[in-house]
């Protein structure tokens, strides 16, 4: 079926045969063209809805061609900024065009050499950072639940599920984060994940194009860096002080595409984000037309007033992107988060979801449902919260006072970890070289600022400290053998 109405690129000659596969047939007349230059890099191609109508086909086909030349590399997209001819240059490739790979694989080589680290696995000591009570887990209610939706589940989920998440699921973030955070939101703007670390990788994945400049907290959430990085993003440090994040400083550091936050509690120094910078950060996005990832990763532990409302419940321009997980209100081996997404962009981000996971597996969405519903889930956390309270006043009040090159303990009043200066990163190496020798995991504030980008020596020491992974009892004894292993 040829096309008769003009386009705004030449994709004449185009016929589709309707008794064989219409979008694997138009997907290779698409791939012919853009390898043999009829289509060349940079050419914008037709919205999804245009290209159908004149091709008398489904939306839907002309969606899963465009997704097969997405993932082999042929097109990209920027949301909200159509959909444009890679640049190739030679011959067909399953992954992007190589100055893309080798830009990406510079910036992970200088976040490799700069300490980059994974999560330690195995179970949790002190004081071990982002890890939660999960000692204090009702285990034996998951399981009950669990057992109840294998002993007799639905047919209907048990076929390939909506890659957004499992309904029921979505419609109960929606009312939990109304209710506990303030953030109103329509169940169909959520879209479960596996944890936090991919519904970042979706961020830049979708929101970044090779090149685009990345603003993020210095010191900050390496991961993030790292998923930002992988897509070709150039990534610019932005400093905090006493209110979070410099928005001062945000603007001199030009035109940035997104910026990533941990307003909250702010990971790894622990300040929070006031209104006044949350309010400036908005007007940011809005006059430069940019987008802001909000992680909230821990923002259920508030011990001390009322938490600020999220970026995300004071957006009126659709311009941020809510990042939540339940790994560290249950544990980090659940792997399940969720994205609250402005509504024009739930359909895309949906739709590379699945090119990566077709959906997520149903039991464990289905049992976290119940046990939300239930009322588990809202009791599991004030639990949780009266422990992380009670093991960070243990932390407080054992902690050595007058620790040679050591500031003061500060002020905690939300999350899951603190953060100590130190005079000198001399100083902070064997503070926790002794530490370890003694069997107590302390990190390095040093290991958290963005490579090529660090302040003087003297102002990037520390010491972060995870508070809420054990017991007072052996919050107690790791606090002895500090005293030891420090000669206190």
């Amino acid at each position: 079926m040829p096309i008769a109405v003009p386009l705004p690129v030449d994709l004449s000659g185009i016929r589709l045969d309707a008794r064989q596969g219409l979008a694997r047939q138009l997907y290779e007349r698409l791939r012919e063209r853009i390898l043999d230059g009829r289509l060349q890099g940079g050419t914008r191609l037709p919205a999804s809805r245009d290209l159908a109508a004149l091709l008398g086909i489904s939306r839907n086909t002309v969606t899963r061609a465009f997704d097969q030349l997405y993932a082999e590399g042929y097109i990209a997209g920027r949301v909200g900024d159509g959909t444009y001819v890679a640049e190739l240059s030679t011959a067909p490739r399953a992954a992007p065009p190589v100055p893309v790979r080798a830009a990406a694989g510079e910036a992970l080589s200088r976040l490799a050499a700069h300490h980059l680290k994974h999560p330690l696995s195995g179970p949790p000591r002190a004081f071990r950072v982002g890890v939660p009570a999960f000692d204090l887990f009702p285990f034996q209610t998951w399981a009950r639940l669990s057992a109840r939706f294998w002993r007799k589940p639905s047919p209907a989920r048990l076929g390939y599920g909506d890659p957004a998440g499992d309904w029921q699921l979505r419609e109960l973030i929606a009312a939990y984060l109304r209710n506990s955070r303030g953030l109103h939101c329509d169940p169909a703007q959520v879209i479960v994940t596996c944890g936090a670390q991919q519904a970042i990788s979706l961020c830049a994945q979708l929101l970044v194009e090779p090149g685009d400049r990345v603003a993020i907290e210095n010191p900050g959430y390496r991961a993030a860096g790292h998923a930002f990085a992988v897509a070709g993003a150039q990534l610019a440090g932005i400093p905090l002080d006493a209110e979070g994040l410099d928005t001062a400083a945000l603007e001199r550091a030009g035109d940035c595409r997104l910026v990533y936050v941990t307003p909250s509690h702010q990971y790894p120094t622990g300040v929070t984000l006031s209104l006044a910078r949350r309010l400036e950060l908005l007007d940011w996005a809005e006059r430069h037309d940019g987008w802001i990832v909000e992680d909230d990763y821990d923002g259920e532990y508030r011990y001390s007033g009322t938490p600020l409302a999220p970026l995300a419940a004071l957006d009126r321009q659709g311009r941020v992107l809510y990042v939540g997980t339940f790994c560290k209100i249950a544990f980090p081996a659940l792997r399940l988060g969720y994205l609250v997404l402005p509504p024009a962009l739930v359909e895309p981000f949906a739709r590379r979801r699945a090119l990566d996971m077709r959906h997520s597996e149903i039991g464990t969405q289905a049992v976290m449902a119940e046990f939300i519903a239930a009322g588990h889930f809202q009791r599991h956390i004030r639990r949780m919260r009266a422990a992380a309270r009670s093991r960070r006043d243990a932390l407080l009040a054992g902690w050595p006072v007058d620790i040679p090159g050591c500031a003061p303990m500060p002020a905690v009043e939300a999350g899951l970890h603190l953060c100590v200066r130190v005079a000198g990163l001399a100083r902070e190496r064997q503070l926790i070289a002794a530490a370890d020798k003694a069997g107590v995991e302390l990190t390095g504030l040093s290991s958290y600022w963005l490579p090529g980008d660090e302040p003087p020596v003297d102002n990037r020491a520390g010491l972060v400290l995870g508070f809420a992974a054990v017991p007072e009892a052996e919050i107690a004894k790791a606090l002895a053998a500090l005293r030891k292993a420090w000669r206190l």
